[in-house]
């Protein structure tokens, strides 16, 4: 750790400014409201825990779904970057037996490190996804002591820009540096973060969107398998091919709808239980369409099927998108989301959610996408979908004009404009 005084002496006077340009892809001279984000986190964890000498800074940032929607958790194929929104936090040890978590407009977190088990009442309850992740770190058989932490996040939530994940990934990073040495790696950092999500809160989630959070960059990821996933960093330069990545709020809000998620892998499970497996990564693409007809007839779902022929062209896709990018075929890369584009609103139907069929905010963001860039860029539901966002790659010659479409229809900042990020979850300080 570092003394207060001088790491704010050093945010103020720009000593950190090439940190920060690499953190957040920017120019050095474009770094100032970033060193204000963590003087503010200081001064949050002063207010809130006393003045101290010695602190340290983490971030750990959003994540955007390029290619392979709902596929992680079918042990399928996906790609995903880090974007340059993140959580970030001021911590120290506390020298006693118990974690405090103040995060920035809620109520602080507080776990007896003598008591890690599953608590039921906390179900999609932060505290839950702290205690999951200090839970994996005291089973590898660190000794993970007190600590004080202050975060801020401007990571949207709802986003699709997985708020979650980050913050799942935050916890991980801080632990890691304070008592692990740094010893854990950016992977099983993500497992954790899956793992407390599952067990902890009680929401069923694949490892991507912790993954992409705790690795960074932009990332190819093959979960075939999740104990081991094969994870290959992808260059992707955006700037060079002339294009933007937009992220854009449709409005709708992801309440009351669990169910929905939760019916996603429910169903492709559904699919794989008919051939005998617990995964539609094991199930052979050729069978499930030669046994269609009997498929369907035993589910009595036609769902589920056209979920899981989303899955299997998704799947192909994500891996298809990689290869565009290793080989910098832009334009191939660009066709190819608009294919996977298409295959999640037609086959895996995560655009609005059944439940509330007169609610499609998500829908006609898509049909402003397609009418503002006609054959230009790309656009796809972003994340989980039935709410939230929608990802689209954008011209840069046509920004302005496709930012001021969007929002003369959904609102004033409702399409973000977004970097990748070279690195996951990191210590600044």
């Amino acid at each position: 750790m570092k003394k207060v005084s001088e790491i704010k002496a050093g945010l103020t006077n720009g000593e950190y400014a090439s940190k920060l340009a690499y953190l957040y892809s920017c120019a050095e001279d474009k770094t100032s409201h970033y060193a204000e984000r963590y003087i503010e986190v200081i001064e949050g964890f002063e207010k809130t825990y006393g003045k101290t000498e010695e602190l340290a800074l983490f971030s750990a940032p959003g994540r955007t779904e390029i290619g392979g929607n709902h596929t992680d958790h079918q042990h399928g194929c996906v790609l995903a970057g880090s974007v340059n929104l993140d959580v970030i936090a001021a911590a120290k040890p506390n020298g006693t037996n118990k974690v405090r978590i103040q995060s920035k407009g809620y109520n602080m977190d507080i776990i007896d490190l003598n008591d890690l088990e599953i608590h039921p009442e906390q179900f999609d309850k932060a505290i839950a996804l702290i205690r999951g992740v200090l839970k994996k770190f005291t089973e590898l058989g660190y000794e993970v002591k007190g600590f004080d932490a202050y975060t801020a996040s401007n990571v949207m939530k709802g986003s699709g820009l997985s708020s979650s994940a980050a913050f799942e990934v935050l916890v991980g990073t801080v632990v890691n540096g304070l008592f692990a040495n740094h010893e854990v790696n950016p992977i099983d950092i993500a497992k954790f973060g899956q793992f407390a999500e599952n067990v902890y809160y009680d929401k069923p989630s694949g490892l991507m969107d912790q993954m992409a959070s705790s690795v960074g960059s932009v990332v190819s990821i093959d979960f075939n398998s999740t104990e081991e996933p094969i994870v290959k960093k992808v260059e992707f330069d955006l700037t060079k091919h002339g294009h933007a990545l937009c992220v854009i709020d449709s409005g709708a809000d992801h309440a009351e709808l669990t169910n929905e998620y939760a019916a996603v892998p429910a169903e492709m499970k559904a699919v794989s239980q008919f051939f005998g497996k617990e995964y539609l990564r094991q199930v052979n693409k050729s069978d499930f369409i030669g046994r269609m007809k009997e498929l369907r007839e035993a589910l009595h779902n036609d769902r589920a099927v056209l979920r899981a022929f989303h899955f299997f062209r998704d799947n192909e896709l994500a891996q298809k998108e990689a290869v565009a990018l290793e080989n910098d075929n832009f334009e191939e890369f660009l066709s190819i989301v608009k294919q996977s584009g298409r295959s999640s609103y037609m086959y895996l139907q995560n655009v609005y959610a059944s439940s509330m069929p007169s609610s499609q905010a998500v829908a006609v963001t898509l049909a402003l996408c397609d009418e503002i860039l006609g054959e230009r860029g790309a656009y796809r539901v972003h994340g989980g979908g039935f709410a939230g966002t929608v990802q689209a790659f954008v011209p840069i010659d046509m920004l302005s004009e496709f930012k001021s479409g969007i929002e003369a229809v959904l609102g004033e900042n409702m399409c973000h404009v977004l970097m990748i990020r070279p690195v996951g979850g990191y210590r600044l300080v």
